[in-house]
């Protein structure tokens, strides 16, 4: 392919993912899921001048615990950054914020494509098959519904996958052409910035690194210790990308590093992560049983190959999965394998609760766009088999693309508008919920002080005001947390109530909950009735 060729390609994938995206982001109107709500507040907040803060509270196992909260005690800030560029020059709107995920959106079917292209490269296949294969590989991914529903959140997503690819592309180029081992090589350079990156996106960044470590080591013919060196190089790069970032963590939080998602790894439920006096420990962990332990990852590993990668992604991610075995052999696919595959078992086995509350999900970005090359390779195969068989005389290979390519936006177009409506109706029902408790005395409104709620991050960001996260604990736990000093909270506001222990525990006038008295929110909520307001309840907290 020549250069003006390769020019053409990248462009015309570029574009399309684009405009996909754009086509797609007007449906979603709303930051959903909380995650994305958190990336874009804080955003929002550095752009005003606030700084890196939050006004949620959605977590209580990192000090300290002040409104208004520094940012980022777990997660990571540069989604912030990146949304907060397009936020500088359009203004602060969720709109506005969008664009950095839809422009690194597009980057990523541009990514599959050059990797597509070296995996044919590597395996020989004729100049015409190979540039079927590699541009169907990207114009099937613009439209592939996991990475395309991610390409318009402004989260950790996009960011970590573009990043992410990015290196493993940088890799596999290495070893094929380590060109003397030069310490000063600009590729090292650029793959440790890569690395430290990604390390400023999700903590995943780890399995970068492993992969790089499994690369350099096999390149023989080098000595251990110009190995070792290469390896080291790009871990230096890395480290100091990453410092700054630990260093104000040190200030901030008393760690550079972030401790709670260690304590994450003990979860029994996922409502840990809201826990106030009964936090996530070892002991506790281990007291569910071997049983439950077994059944826990069990369940990490079936919701993040079912719910994350399969059905997300059908039929693409089906074909993917069968021809898995076949399309990871070779050196140009192996670091996207690594990184894949580390991912997948560690936030599957260690991680098994957390990764039910979307620990995998926003970290599958290379695991979606190995399925979609698996896929693209396995119809390519299967479409040369059959064409041998009854002994075609014209190339056929674009029947694959072209049915990859069909596959995937069928699914996209079934599916993207549910969820563009389920981000408005979330919004219509905050804004119900505002007018609903101003109506009835209870303002949330900077008059309200810190409000306790099941779903922290979407009140601090709709309402703009302190919120904390309500504890599954009991009411005497939860009065605990309201009086704290600190906080001094009178009102819970509970949607979608899913929890062990709220409201049932209200419900059943256990100890503690004659302190929360509900508030009357009209004929519409609490009971399921259909209205904007849904199962919405509200609760004034009546003991000081």
């Amino acid at each position: 392919m020549t250069r003006r060729e390769t020019v053409l390609t990248v462009a015309g994938i570029f574009v399309v993912a684009l405009l996909v995206r754009v086509a797609m982001a007007g449906q979603i109107v709303f930051p959903k899921p909380e995650d994305t709500a958190y990336y874009f507040g804080v955003a929002r907040n550095l752009i005003e001048g606030r700084g890196l803060v939050s006004d949620a509270l959605w977590s209580y196992g990192t000090p300290p615990l002040e409104f208004p909260r520094a940012a980022f005690e777990v997660w990571l800030p540069l989604p912030s950054f990146l949304a907060a560029v397009p936020m500088a020059i359009l203004g602060v709107s969720f709109a506005a914020a969008q664009w950095s995920a839809i422009i690194l959106g597009a980057i990523v079917p541009v990514l599959a494509w050059r990797l597509a292209a070296d995996v044919a490269e590597e395996r020989g296949m004729s100049q015409e098959r190979s540039r079927t294969l590699a541009i169907g590989t990207g114009l099937t991914t613009a439209v592939y519904l996991p990475l395309l529903l991610h390409s318009v959140l402004p989260d950790s997503t996009m960011p970590f996958t573009v990043l992410a690819l990015s290196a493993c592309l940088l890799m596999s180029r290495l070893a094929r052409d380590p060109r003397g081992g030069r310490l000063t090589d600009p590729r090292l350079i650029a793959l440790g910035l890569l690395t430290g990156l990604a390390a400023l996106t999700r903590n995943e960044a780890l399995y970068i690194g492993l992969a790089w470590l499994i690369v350099a080591w096999g390149m023989k013919a080098f000595s251990r210790g110009a190995r070792a060196r290469l390896i080291g190089t790009v871990a230096l790069v890395a480290g100091l990308v990453f410092l700054p970032w630990a260093i104000r963590d040190w200030v901030a939080f008393g760690s550079p590093l972030p401790g709670q998602a260690v304590t994450n790894a003990f979860s029994v439920t996922g409502f840990d992560i809201f826990a106030w006096n009964d936090p996530p420990t070892l002991s506790r962990y281990l007291a569910v049983g071997p049983q439950r332990l077994v059944e826990m990852r069990v369940e990490g590993l079936s919701h993040n190959l079912f719910s994350v990668l399969l059905l997300p992604g059908v039929p693409i991610s089906i074909i993917g999965l069968v021809g898995l075995p076949w399309a990871v052999r070779g050196a140009a696919i192996r670091p996207v394998v690594v990184v894949s595959l580390a991912t997948f078992l560690v936030t599957s086995l260690v991680f098994p609760v957390a990764t039910t509350w979307g620990t995998f999900l926003h970290a599958a970005g290379t695991a979606q766009v190995l399925l979609v090359v698996s896929a693209l390779l396995a119809l390519d195969a299967a479409i040369a088999w059959v064409g041998a068989r009854q002994g075609w005389t014209r190339p056929v290979a674009w029947l694959g693309p072209l049915l990859g390519v069909f596959g995937s936006l069928l699914f996209t177009v079934a599916i993207l508008p549910s969820f563009g409506s389920g981000s408005q109706a979330t919004a219509n029902r905050y804004e119900a919920l505002a007018a609903v408790m101003a109506g009835i005395g209870h303002p949330l409104d900077a008059t309200a002080g810190p409000v306790i709620t099941n779903f922290p991050i979407w009140m601090a960001e709709t309402r703009r005001i302190p919120s904390l996260a309500l504890p599954d604990e009991p009411p005497r736990d939860v009065l605990d947390l309201a009086n704290d000093p600190r906080f001094k909270a009178r009102l819970v506001v509970l949607l979608d109530a899913e929890s062990r222990h709220w409201p049932a525990d209200l419900d059943a006038r256990v100890d503690g909950a004659e302190c929360f008295r509900e508030l009357d929110l009209g004929p519409t909520a609490g009971a399921g009735v259909p209205g904007p307001l849904g199962n919405a309840r509200a609760f004034e907290i009546v003991c000081p």
